[in-house]
Parts: structure tokens; C-alpha cells; sequence
């Protein structure tokens, strides 16, 4: 069935990966992107995509007039547009309140007004961190959150919820762990280290780089979502992950395995603030009840392909390298 999907923040990393997605795998359907294209968005993301089915409108979530517009023309909503990166959310908070819970305010009001489907997106963030023996989180976690991005995240979260039971917006929620692939800002673990080696200097590490995350290639999660959209519950959270738990020290490694260095080829630099030790996700709900399944289930063939996307596309993020290393710069990491 063919669909009108309005998709906020598919300009940026996750959004895109998306967007090219249901490009490929729905032919029939017709995409509106809006995004404010800040430093996180970019249009040649969306680059290859054809005219014809993919709009771009600039535009901020915080727009009431822009976002009703929008809603208005489309069958359903992704909303993925937000401020993500935790050290930037301790350094400046307020763009985070504003974007996360304001901007998913006004995504709200507009499904709402219009009656459309809404899927919303977040993070295992929300839950704060785990020990190395804990379980992972589930759908029913208490959420816990330790910085400004996760605790944005976690009321966006909650107003969704509100609306949902308060005003019985059509909505479903996903939580998904850190994703990795193509157009991810080289702020970003993975591509920061990548781009690092790939411009002659020695990548780094945060502390001890015993920090555990569960890593999902984009194009699982996007393969989630969509599985989520046309045959999610309305009303339900499902966690998004692939059982990939790593040290960023193990990742470190493989990325200098993968681009011939020596394993020990790095720097130590000091740790963020409140960085969470562990995340995990329990993502049998999606798996039993939807069907869906990952198709990168090894982290290395994932990792190597990301590796060599960043290798293939140095127009893409030299670009942004000179001023996110001088942001990292004054903050000593």
C-alpha cells in the first residue's frame, strides 16, 4: 500500500539510513523529509535519492506553523529529529530541552490535530547504566537517566506516552542502542576514530575504554522501525539491538585491526562526565512479535564496511573534522 511518510531529522545519521531505506525496499511510497539542517544534518545524505518521491523542507520541529504544514500532508510520521550528543548536551543544555521535549511537543500537537500515526524514536540512554552482570534492559526498565541528551530523551518519551493515553494519539516508541554505518558525524565514537587514523594521527580513547555499548548497524535499526510501523501495537515500546556488547576499548582495536594499525596505537584521553558504564538491550519483544530480524549479526563485517564507507567518502566529513577536533580540543578529549 502506498504511504505518505513525513520523516523529521532524515537528514541526519540515523534519519538518512532510513530514508534511503524505505527508498529502496518501498518503491511506492512518497517521502518528506524536514530537518533544520544544523551541524548534524547535511543534504548530501540524502543524495542518490530521487526528486520525484523524496522532498527536503528545512525546517525546525519547534515551528508550530512548519510542523502543522508538514503533518498535515503526509499518512505517518518517523520522528527522529534531535539533539544527540551527550558531551555537547553537558557543555549547552538548553538546545537539548528545546529540541527533544519542545520539538516532540509540537510533533505531538500536530498528529494529534490531523490524526496520524506517529513512531517515535529514542534511546537505551534513557535507562541510565548498567554493571558488567546485570540484565539487560527490557521494555519494562525503570528509566534512569544521567545526562541532559538521556534525560531530553526520557520526557520526549513520556509526553508520547501522555498523548497516546490522554488524547489516544495512534504512536509506538523504540528504543535502540548505539548505531554505527554511513553518514554518522565524525563527533561520533566510531568515525571519529576512523577519520583520525584515515588523516595520519593516533586515535583516542576515553579513560580506560571499559565502557560497554550494544551496537546496531543502521540498516537493522531502519529495518526495525519500518517493521515497527506497519506492524507495531499502537500504544507499545520495542527495544531495537543486536546482542553486540563491546568495550570501546574492543572496538577501538578492531578498527585498528581493520585499518592495519597495531592494536596499542592509541591515546588515552580524559573521560566525559557521568559516562554511563553499560548498556545492553533485550530485544526479544520485536523479535517474537513482529518477526523482525538483524542482518548484521557480526560486528566485524559491519565495522569493515563502515570503515571502508568512510575511506570511499572523505569529501563527505573532511569537511566537519577541522571543527568538531577543535571542539574536542577545548575540552581536553
Amino acid at each position: 500500500m502506498s504511504m505518505k511518510l513525513l520523516v523529521t531529522g532524515g537528514a541526519g545519521f540515523i534519519g538518512s539510513n532510513f530514508v534511503h531505506y524505505v527508498y529502496r525496499e518501498r518503491p511506492d511510497w512518497q517521502i518528506t523529509v524536514l530537518d533544520a539542517l544544523t551541524y548534524a544534518g547535511n543534504r548530501a545524505n540524502l543524495d542518490g535519492l530521487g526528486e520525484s518521491r523524496v522532498k527536503l523542507v528545512v525546517g525546525n520541529i519547534c515551528d508550530e506553523k512548519v510542523v502543522d504544514t508538514a503533518v498535515a500532508d503526509c499518512d505517518a510520521v518517523v520522528h527522529f529529529a534531535a539533539e544527540s550528543h551527550v558531551d555537547n548536551s553537558v557543555h549547552s543544555p538548553w538546545p537539548f530541552v528545546e529540541t527533544n521535549l519542545v520539538g516532540t511537543f509540537r510533533i505531538l500537537e500536530a498528529v494529534r490535530k490531523h490524526k496520524k500515526r506517529l513512531h517515535h524514536i529514542s534511546t537505551d540512554e534513557v535507562y541510565g547504566d548498567l554493571e558488567p552482570g546485570d540484565p539487560k534492559f527490557s521494555e519494562s526498565t525503570p528509566y534512569n537517566p544521567s545526562s541532559p541528551y538521556s534525560a531530553t530523551k526520557a520526557g520526549s518519551d513520556h509526553l508520547v506516552r501522555a498523548w497516546i493515553r490522554s488524547f489516544g494519539v495512534q504512536a509506538t516508541l523504540s528504543n535502540c542502542s548505539n548505531n554505527y554505518g554511513p553518514y554518522q558525524h565524525v563527533e561520533k565514537f566510531i568515525p571519529r576514530q576512523v577519520t583520525e587514523i584515515l588523516g595520519g594521527r593516533r586515535p583516542k580513547l576515553y579513560g580506560t575504554g571499559e565502557n560497554i555499548r550494544d551496537w546496531i548497524h543502521a540498516e537493522d535499526h531502519s529495518s526495525a522501525i519500518l517493521a515497527i510501523l506497519e506492524k507495531g501495537k499502537i500504544g507499545e515500546t520495542y527495544l531495537v539491538g543486536v546482542n553486540a556488547e563491546k568495550t570501546n576499548k574492543e572496538v577501538l582495536q578492531l578498527i585498528l585491526k581493520l585499518m592495519s594499525k597495531d592494536a596499542d596505537d592509541y591515546e588515552h584521553v580524559s573521560d566525559r562526565p557521568g559516562h554511563d558504564l553499560r548498556y545492553a538491550i533485550d530485544s526479544s519483544k520485536i523479535r517474537n512479535e513482529l518477526g523482525w530480524q538483524p542482518k548484521y549479526t557480526d560486528f566485524e563485517t559491519g565495522l569493515a564496511d563502515t570503515v571502508a564507507w568512510y575511506k570511499e567518502n572523505e569529501a563527505w566529513w573532511k569537511p566537519q573534522k577541522e571543527e568538531t577536533e577543535a571542539k574536542y580540543k577545548e575540552l581536553g578529549r
